[in-house]
């Protein structure tokens, strides 16, 4: 399988992942530094989204995308950030994030299935 096939694949998913499980996420960070066939990668990828995240696991990953917004984002936009972060409704956070992608067309954030719900 085409190694450009599965670095989509893990771009697409980083975030989903790193949302269900740091340590996958570096599991799989070092497969891929590996040149990991599709298929292993892929298994990875279905194994991490079967665990239940933790609230940890989930703020750290909006962390991570929040950085690409941190030095552009308004003073509102910091402010709302900082009220979702506080709390466990990780659902509106997403939502809140793909905004953010959206209006500052974060192309990257965009093509993660993260914030495709």
């Amino acid at each position: 399988m085409d190694q450009k096939k599965t670095e989509i694949l893990w771009r697409e998913e980083k975030y989903n992942v790193m949302f269900h499980s740091q340590n996958y996420y570096n599991k799989i960070r070092q497969t891929m530094k590996n040149k990991a066939a599709y298929e292993e990668v892929s298994a990875l990828i279905e194994q991490a989204l079967n665990l239940t995240p933790t609230e940890g696991s989930m703020r750290n990953a909006c962390q991570h995308m929040w950085g690409y917004f941190k030095k552009v984002a308004t003073e509102e936009e910091k402010k709302q950030y900082e009220q979702l972060i506080q709390t466990t409704n990780f659902s509106d956070l997403l939502t809140f994030l793909r905004r953010l992608a959206e209006k500052y067309e974060i192309t990257y954030l965009l093509q993660s299935r993260i914030l495709e719900h």
